[in-house]
């Protein structure tokens, strides 16, 4: 399993590169966050014992029961929540991560500028956008950023660093990476979340900044934690 996950690992870091120089970029332009939601610790060492300090986790519980024992081996670890956070696990989230990436109302934007206070954290923030408009997933309207943007740094002083998306499972996803990119643009946000295992090299084509690589670096999930719907990373 450990020469599995370094040899998968490695082949993505492969990939990366090769999707960057076709679209006339520079490898060191994408991060990849290694998603490693519902793998534990020794699945996990591999990829740090290769190098690499960045994941992504779904769960603020299930992040709290491996990252703090990790992070004291691998105090460079940064960690992204790329699942969607709850007003009331704001406090521990704001103290485990360094990145979130899925901020999406009013509500929670205001907990997080409270707590980020309360603790002296500065976390890296992105808003989530539902590019597809589903009503059954998280995210803001495209129509609705600008103004919450404007709310955001207006009523609670935040500042977002970019988007994150997660196109419809079924559909074409370049359409959705290019809305995003468009809305970063318009914004003056740097930062472009997209791109799965299935298609970061077409998100890397369209600008993604950062790709959230799961499945195909730490292989398939157990049968219980497969969801029924697309997750912020595969």
């Amino acid at each position: 399993m450990t020469d599995a996950v370094s040899q998968a690992y490695l082949a993505v870091r492969a990939e990366i590169e090769r999707a960057c120089v076709a679209a006339g970029r520079r490898a060191g332009e994408v991060t990849l966050v290694a998603v490693s939601k519902t793998h534990d610790a020794p699945a996990i060492l591999p990829v740090l014992d290769a190098g690499h300090r960045v994941f992504g986790e779904n769960r603020v519980q299930e992040a709290k029961g491996k990252w703090p024992a990790l992070k004291e081996r691998f105090p460079d670890i940064e960690l992204h929540l790329i699942g969607p956070l709850q007003t009331n696990k704001v406090a521990e989230a704001v103290s485990l991560f360094d990145v979130i990436q899925s901020v999406d109302r009013d509500k929670l934007a205001g907990a997080l500028a409270a707590e980020m206070k309360k603790q002296n954290r500065t976390l890296r923030l992105l808003a989530q956008v539902n590019t597809g408009e589903e009503p059954q997933k998280a995210g803001l309207s495209p129509r609705d950023v600008a103004a919450f943007l404007t709310r955001a740094r207006d009523v609670h002083g935040l500042h977002f660093a970019g988007l994150m998306c997660i196109p419809p499972v079924d559909a074409d996803p370049v359409p959705h990476f290019r809305l995003l990119a468009d809305l970063a643009r318009v914004h003056g946000l740097a930062e472009l979340s997209m791109g799965m295992s299935s298609d970061y090299a077409a998100a890397i084509a369209a600008g993604a900044t950062c790709v959230r690589v799961g499945s195909a670096i730490f292989g398939a999930r157990p049968a219980a934690h497969l969801p029924a719907a697309k997750s912020p990373g595969g």
